[in-house]
C-alpha cells in the first residue's frame, strides 16, 4: 500500500468519524477531526503530485548552485559589514 492510499484510507474514516461527531451534536469535536480529515486528504494529494512529477538530478543540481549562490552573498556581505 503506497503512503497516498493510506491517506485516502485515513481521510475518509476521519469524515465518517466526524459524521458519527455531527449526528450526536459534538459540532467542536466534529470540526477538528473533519480538518484532519482534509488535511489527510491534502497530503495525499502532495503525495500523488510529487510521485507525478519527480525532481531530476539537474533541477537538484540547479537548486543546490542556487543555495551555494546565496550563502556566498551571505557571507560577502558579512565580511563587507565587518
Amino acid at each position: 500500500m503506497t503512503v497516498e492510499r493510506a491517506f485516502i484510507i485515513l481521510a475518509g474514516l476521519l469524515v465518517i468519524v466526524a459524521a458519527v461527531f455531527l449526528w450526536r451534536e459534538n459540532i467542536s469535536a466534529a470540526f477538528v477531526v473533519g480538518t484532519l480529515g482534509a488535511v489527510a486528504w491534502f497530503l495525499s494529494y502532495r503525495f500523488h503530485l510529487r510521485a507525478s512529477f519527480p525532481v531530476t538530478d539537474d533541477e537538484d543540481e540547479s537548486i543546490d548552485d542556487d543555495n551555494d549562490e546565496l550563502k556566498n552573498e551571505v557571507e560577502n556581505d558579512h565580511t563587507a559589514a565587518s
